[in-house]
């Protein structure tokens, strides 16, 4: 992890955001202002492996030919319990993959903003299509939101967003991406435990070494599991004896319910409504960390866009996702639940709207401040220096606008006397270079 203002994701602390979408067919990739590393979606440790496979693994010398690195490898996991069978076949002719190596070293200096990837994630035919599969599978999507307590309608966004609804799960070879990343990617030592777990995976018989296909950084299936996440949360819902993310949608259904359900979905509420606020609101009170019960944001002036909010029993964040000038959200506990599932503001809140717009809601009121120009991210790393030298500290230089990078520009923008939304404008730089 380079910065400190990295979004910590479960255990092993990265995440992949939305970019896995476009390597995998699905919607475009999330806003680099709020996507975390690139690693992988639906992401978990697992505690199927014992402990020293992992610990004991090391990251390899440059120097290294990569068939030597195999040979090694292949000894680590077959002492970590894989057959020598599954092994040899997994790796029988591999090579690294230069696709995968170009991909992963990639730092575009331009991303889309959130606004550009929402009419993307949640265009109208991409709703169109998620309404029609809803109505082929309604059957076994109610048995599933059953046992797991979790609307269907949720399930189906995250499948239509991940990979078309099934349409393109990826072309990648599994195997072969995460043995190049673990060779010689730049978290090289994060891909060895997920080249393990891919094994383990192939080792129990759930999918043949042919059908291990996914997006270059290893995501796999109809909804995009990293091989930790598969092997903690995929489920055998059609008991056919293999969980099957693929070919079986009982399997995808179920198991990406059960990934839901088991990081703590709230049955029977939704993820947040979009609202409005009152003038002179004080916009300190934005983020995610500053949780108010539903009444308290009422209190406050918090009013719907739509009407009247829909209910809570927990605690409510408000987020302004393109700064004061642009929507606000209440975002609800189940949110949370899906930043687990892709730690990245932006894909959670187009899941929540894709969600809604296959029940017949209505998109954003709120206009988006469209006329902004966008930050590049050499920019973004001059906002961070420039804060930093104010004695606003972001806890490093790398180009994401994390938490640690909004903290310090909303005390820049009291300074200044300005809403302090945290939000980075072209403005703002030219103030701080001022």
């Amino acid at each position: 992890m380079r910065s400190g203002d990295r979004p910590r994701h479960r255990a092993w602390a990265l995440t992949a955001g939305a970019f896995l979408l476009a390597a995998c067919g699905g919607a475009a990739p999330a806003p680099a202002d709020s996507r975390p590393a690139p690693t992988g979606t639906a992401t978990a440790p697992t505690t199927a492996a014992p402990a020293a496979a992992v610990t004991a693994v090391t990251a390899p010398s440059a120097f290294v030919s990569f068939s030597d690195w195999l040979a090694s490898f292949r000894q680590e996991a077959v002492a970590a319990g894989i057959s020598p069978a599954t092994v040899d076949a997994a790796f029988a002719g591999l090579s690294p993959d230069p696709r995968v190596t170009d991909l992963d070293q990639s730092q575009p200096e331009f991303t889309r903003r959130i606004w550009e990837y929402l009419d993307s994630a949640v265009s109208a035919s991409r709703v169109g299509m998620g309404r029609d599969r809803y109505d082929q599978h309604r059957a076994l999507l109610d048995q599933v939101g059953r046992a797991y307590g979790v609307d269907p309608r949720f399930i189906v966004a995250i499948w239509g967003l991940e990979s078309g609804y099934g349409g393109n799960v990826g072309s990648f070879d599994v195997i072969r991406s995460l043995a190049t990343l673990a060779y010689e990617g730049r978290r090289q030592v994060i891909f060895r435990e997920f080249l393990l777990q891919a094994l383990r995976i192939l080792d129990r018989g759930d999918i043949a070494r042919e059908r291990m296909i996914g997006s270059w950084a290893g995501a796999m299936g109809q909804t995009q599991f990293m091989p930790g996440s598969y092997l903690s949360y995929a489920v055998d819902f059609d008991a056919d004896g293999r969980r099957d993310l693929w070919g079986s949608l009982g399997d995808v259904f179920g198991s990406t319910a059960n990934y839901l359900a088991q990081h703590g979905w709230v049955a029977g509420e939704t993820w947040g409504s979009e609202v409005v606020l009152p003038a002179g609101f004080d916009f300190r009170l934005t983020g995610a960390d500053t949780r108010r019960s539903l009444a308290e944001w009422q209190q406050l002036g918090v009013t719907g866009a739509r009407g009247v909010l829909p209910a809570t029993r927990g605690a409510a964040a408000l987020i302004v996702p393109a700064g004061h000038r642009g929507p606000a959200f209440l975002v609800y506990d189940n949110f949370r639940v899906i930043l687990r599932y892709n730690n990245a503001t932006s894909y959670a809140l187009a899941i929540g709207l894709l969600a809604d717009a296959l029940a017949g809601q209505g998109g954003v009121v709120g206009d988006w401040p469209e006329r902004d120009p966008p930050l590049s991210r050499s920019d973004r790393e001059e906002l961070q220096r420039l804060l930093t030298a104010r004695g606003y500290d972001t806890q490093g230089i790398d180009g994401i606008i994390g938490p640690n990078t909004r903290n310090a520009l909303r005390r820049f923008q009291e300074e200044i006397g300005v809403p302090a939304d945290g939000y980075p404008t072209v403005d703002l730089l030219r103030r701080l270079r001022s």
